[in-house]
């Protein structure tokens, strides 16, 4: 049950939006925002999301701000992962207020949409603390990477 389950998740169109998301969120700020989905995990998902984390390579980001959504398909959960530099700066109602808005769509079966909202919210909390900079590269993937 494994990469047909996670292709199914999100059709080619819906991953675009995704990635559009992605790019329109990164567009004001330094932060740098990833989606990784996969069909599940033997580890506690926030585990598996901070190893993930790592295996992108998203602390390598100058400002700490790196921001993953993890996905595990078949057992219906997600995790947002932050690095160091968001932790330290966010409100601490911040990571449930987007896990809200995240799990809302996805209990009505709105993956892509949830996805999307998630990404934007980020987005603008990221713009708040993290305001992009006329320097600004680029510094991860915006494409969903898959497990």
């Amino acid at each position: 049950m494994s990469e047909s389950k996670v292709e199914a998740f999100l059709s080619p169109q819906e991953e675009q939006e995704v990635v559009t998301a992605i790019l329109k969120a990164e567009k004001n700020t330094s932060g740098e925002i990833r989606v990784h989905i996969e069909p599940s995990t033997p580890l506690d998902p926030y585990e598996r999301a901070q190893e993930v984390f790592y295996t992108l390579k998203m602390e390598n980001t100058k400002d700490a701000n790196g921001v993953l959504l993890y996905i595990a398909v078949q057992d219906r959960t997600f995790v947002i992962y932050g690095d160091k530099g968001i932790n330290e700066v966010v409100s601490d109602t911040f990571w449930n207020d987007t896990k809200e808005v995240i799990q809302d769509h996805f209990k009505k079966g709105q993956f892509k949409q949830g996805i999307v909202e998630g990404i934007l919210k980020a987005g603008e909390e990221l713009k708040a603390h993290f305001p992009y900079k006329s320097n600004d590269t680029n510094e991860l993937s915006n494409e969903v990477s898959k497990g």
